[in-house]
């Protein structure tokens, strides 16, 4: 009796261990599409922009645009929804005389193509490549945002920026992963590994983090822990927000004042 319950128990493990390493892409991706003539609607003035991929894909992007602006916030969104709502949520950095761009990742929204961790770096810098055509990289702020925390620390590392702002980042997706599922071999399983903490040592722009003390998705100890990392070269800090969870740091006031502070 006992030998089959462990039979049982030992085929249910490595069904898990299956479906973990087949569906982790729907894990960590959870985008919402939209029809490719789906027509945006945003109280700010901006373009929609298309760019094409080396491998054909094509990636969606609004760019907000404010008159005279300081520069430009090239913002990467969190892991769900699509640039309908994340459009909503970017503008309001336009209220500081910053022109903002923000693009749909692939398979988000309107934007085309195969996911990968190496495709979606390379387009990352491709959307950098655009805006530093545009605007001096001085005047360049790099932001990132749970899962684009990622995107925007591997370019700041491979560039040079004015700043970079991440809100609610991780270590890496690896302790990530381990701290939800400490009982699969994680580190054999993952596919995509979003080493952040490699990254953010080569980053000599000035770096800000901000994270809730209450984050349930990724813990505080996660981005404390890749801020100590970050070269001061460029000068850093790190945001607490108190009883702050990982979409309601834009509730807080200290959150406010800090944003303020930076983009005045």
């Amino acid at each position: 009796m006992l030998k089959k319950i462990g039979y049982t128990l030992v085929i249910l493990y490595v069904m898990l261990i299956a479906a973990l390493t087949l569906f982790q892409e729907k894990l960590i991706f959870l985008p919402s599409t939209l029809a490719s003539d789906y027509v945006y609607d945003f109280a700010e003035p901006f373009e929609e922009i298309n760019l094409e991929t080396a491998d054909g894909a094509l990636l969606n992007a609004i760019h907000f645009k404010t008159e005279n602006p300081k520069g430009i916030i090239l913002y990467f969104h969190g892991n769900a929804g699509d640039l309908s709502r994340w459009g909503q949520i970017t503008s309001y950095f336009t209220k500081y005389n910053w022109d903002v761009l923000v693009m749909d990742y692939r398979s988000y929204g309107k934007s085309t193509g195969k996911l990968s961790e190496t495709a979606l770096y390379e387009d990352a810098q491709l959307f950098y490549d655009y805006v530093s055509k545009r605007y001096k990289e001085e005047k360049i702020i790099l932001y990132g945002r749970s899962l684009g925390t990622a995107f925007a620390t591997k370019v700041a590392a491979s560039n040079k920026p004015g700043m970079l702002i991440l809100e609610t980042p991780f270590y890496n997706l690896t302790s990530v992963a381990k701290k939800r599922f400490p009982i699969f071999p994680v580190d054999y399983l993952i596919k995509y590994e979003f080493k952040s903490n490699e990254h953010i040592k080569k980053v000599n722009c000035k770096t800000v983090i901000f994270h809730g003390t209450d984050d349930n998705v990724v813990p505080y100890e996660s981005g404390k822990k890749l801020y100590e990392l970050a070269s001061p070269a460029g000068g850093k800090h790190f945001i607490t927000i108190k009883r702050g969870k990982h979409n309601n740091l834009s509730n807080f006031n200290t959150y406010k004042n800090e944003i303020e502070r930076l983009l005045k």
